[in-house]
């Protein structure tokens, strides 16, 4: 038998929450998780309020501290909270900010131009999900506070200590907006203190020092003038940070930038206005009714190009960050996709351009380029109240039109400075479309060869045969000479050979064309196999390590140095994982007579201080050996024994493995490699002078 389940679906199953009843029951709904991203959403919540009221110009202040019981305060020099009774309603503004749903000064009533806050609901879901929010305020010379458990309004008896636990007795008939202190005339400003509830969040969560301040440098760069102090007062020392800047995106762009720079950091302003449809409350009827307004867009941008080939963009409407972007993005990419194409088409023979080339796309342009994106507006449009995508649509066009006046401005202008800079930036990018071109085209040439494949890599190569990557090695040999050498020392089997011509082209200073354009470095890149910057697959890499072998001397050292630099910029995916190696060549080898039944034997050394070691060694010991020591110059003065032996032999070689292993360590070699191969030469003249000093005359090939 069976029975219909619809019939025990019926009207009394359905419920209705009230106010904060459903933050609580859905808060992800309102801060889009129960974890460490939701908990640290509910400090943003509150410290956006207070930017705010910087963003009006009322506010250059504001504190932060994360206390040791698991609670944050946040301190403003604001206006403050309204205290008075709101209109209609019979509560004080503070009970409506901080426990009504939709309410508050954000919603076209004139206190704000242009607010990250917009619908209303910030505090209040902050205070539905506290087990305690205490609310302070500083106006007409009087403190006022209120307290708040899990968004009920009522008073704490704090008599022993100030914790949620404290005896809470909620008010009954009416609310109270307590008087508790006086302050100076002319004070204003708010505080407010809330512990996260562990009914809502895991006990294990806390906020995240290095999170706050991130997002605290973040908006002292985009509010020019305000200050954000920063404590954590949870370990036994306390922690203090400040962040003021008067440079705004162009000092935040300047910051996020990590390379050498192409072109200065751009600082593009404007604005647009643009009509939009809102509903407004008629005071008449009490019903809301729609209104054609005019609305005015803000647009503040820096963006500057560098000559590596990672992309930094950061985007921000009303100082809210918008990591999924949005219309304000989408609106400058369109601006930088139009312009450039444009001016590329105009200066294609200059470039040498032609249609083989095909038109430079989005990643093209934006390989190596650090963009700070900002609009402000009134009441713009998010997607959900985590504010992560802005959708209104009328900011893309707004922006298109500001971004691309400027630029075409800015490509256009007579200055020689800024012809300089566009005409380097226009070779980037076509050096990166190019790139993308050869890239593609050399997808399948430049895979393994197998027994039903022919191979169109270069010549030269003396691949092996192992098709195992994990096993296979590569050595970038300097000169066909050491060539014949280590082709008879090298096992077949995995290891490769490669020879290079000399020293090879400095990429530090060349644009990515003209290192595409170098035989040397395209033929590298094509033996590797994986592409190039940004389209640089290091699962595609045919061989498991690179390994340069150059001659131990002055122009080995400097052939070697030309090579990293090209494996830094162009394929750095194989220095960071470690797969980048330097032979280390013996510099001397010693003949040892024989002596009783002792037969003859060589020893090799690898540095003067090694050499005279086991020269004493020798002496001490009694041996003989024969003068003068042989000194090797080169790969080539080697056997192929003596190099298989000393160099290439995994049992009895040594290797220099060339790693990046943290960010300070990239930072550290963009600076030596711009130091050593770059195009300013004063610094590099100084390295030199400063260094004569240590250099040992006797060890100068001449």
């Amino acid at each position: 038998m069976t029975t219909d389940s619809s019939s025990d679906y019926s009207a009394r199953h359905l419920s209705v929450l009230e106010g904060l009843e459903a933050v609580r029951k859905r808060p992800g709904m309102y801060i889009g998780s129960t974890d460490h991203r939701g908990l640290m959403h509910c400090l943003w919540e509150i410290i956006d309020n207070s930017v705010d009221e910087a963003l009006e110009g009322s506010c250059d202040h504001i504190e932060v501290r994360l206390h040791p019981d698991h609670s944050a305060s946040v301190h403003d020099n604001g206006r403050g909270v309204p205290v008075d009774d709101v209109p209609g309603v019979g509560l004080s503004g503070v009970e409506v900010v901080y426990t009504k749903l939709h309410a508050g000064g954000k919603f076209g009533g004139g206190s704000y131009a242009a607010s990250g806050g917009l619908h209303g609901v910030g505090a209040s879901v902050v205070n539905a999900l506290s087990a305690r929010m205490d609310v302070q305020v500083d106006r007409d010379s009087r403190t006022y506070q209120m307290c708040f458990r899990r968004g009920e309004p009522g008073e704490f008896d704090d008599s022993r200590q100030r914790t949620p636990n404290s005896s809470f007795s909620p008010f009954t008939d009416s609310s109270r907006l307590r008087k508790v202190a006086k302050v100076r005339k002319g004070v204003t400003g708010t505080r407010v203190r809330f512990w996260a509830d562990f009914q809502i969040f895991p006990a294990t969560e806390g906020f995240s020092w290095e999170d706050l301040l991130a997002r605290a440098r973040q908006t002292a760069f985009l509010v020019p003038g305000l200050t954000i102090e920063c404590w954590d007062e949870r370990g036994e020392e306390d922690l203090h940070e400040t962040f003021h800047f008067e440079g705004g995106v162009v000092d935040f762009a300047d910051w996020l930038a990590s390379d050498g720079p192409v072109t200065a950091t751009w600082h593009v302003t404007g604005e647009g206005t643009y009509e939009e449809t809102v509903q407004q409350l008629d005071p008449d009827t009490g019903h809301l009714h729609p209104v054609d307004v005019e609305r005015t867009c803000e647009v503040d941008c820096a963006l500057r190009w560098g000559v590596g080939y990672e992309t930094q963009e950061r985007s921000f409407v009303n100082i809210i960050s918008t990591p999924n972007g949005g219309t304000h993005v989408a609106g400058f990419e369109q601006a930088l996709l139009k312009v450039f194409r444009s001016q590329i088409d105009r200066n294609s023979r200059k470039l040498k351009v032609g249609a083989k080339d095909g038109r430079p796309e989005k990643d093209d342009i934006f390989a190596g380029m650090t963009a700070v994106v900002t609009v402000r507006l009134p009441e713009p449009q998010f997607e959900g109240q985590t504010k992560e995508i802005l959708g209104t649509s009328q900011v893309r066009g707004v922006v298109n039109r500001v971004v691309t006046d400027w630029l075409e401005m800015k490509f256009s202008s007579s200055k020689r400075d800024d012809k300089q800079q566009t005409q380097l930036l226009l070779e980037k990018v076509v050096g990166e479309m190019k790139a993308r071109v050869s890239a593609r085209l050399h997808k399948e040439i430049s895979r393994r060869k197998n027994a039903l494949e022919t191979s169109s890599l270069p010549a030269k190569l003396a691949d092996c045969r192992s098709e195992d990557v994990h096993l296979t090695e590569l050595f970038i040999v300097e000169g066909d000479s050491a060539l014949g050498t280590a082709k008879a020392a090298r096992s077949s089997k995995f290891q490769a050979l490669f020879p290079i011509r000399g020293k090879i082209l400095n990429v530090q200073k060349a644009s990515t064309a003209d290192m595409l354009a170098n035989a040397e470095c395209a033929n590298i890149i094509q033996v590797i196999g994986a592409g190039s910057g940004r389209t640089f697959d290091i699962e595609q890499a045919r061989y498991g390590k690179v390994i340069l072998m150059t001659d131990a001397d002055v122009d080995g050292a400097h052939i070697r140095t030309l090579l990293l630099t090209l494996f830094f910029r162009y394929m750095r995916p194989m220095v960071e994982a470690g797969r980048v190696y330097a032979a280390v060549p013996p510099l001397h080898r010693i003949e040892v007579s024989a002596s009783g039944r002792r037969p003859r034997e060589y020893v090799y050394t690898y540095s003067e201080d090694e050499l005279h070691r086991r020269l004493r060694a020798l002496e001490k010991s009694g041996r003989h050996w024969k003068d003068p020591v042989q000194r090797y110059k080169g790969l080539g003065e080697m056997d192929a024994d003596q190099l298989a032996e000393t160099t290439m032999d995994p049992e009895h070689r040594s290797l220099r493995r060339i790693t990046l292993h943290d960010e300070g360590a990239l930072r550290e070699a963009e600076d030596v490699f711009e130091l050593l191969m770059g195009s300013v030469v004063g610094p590099r003249r100084d390295f030199i002078v400063e260094g004569a000093s240590h250099v040992d005359r006797e060890r100068i090939d001449a």
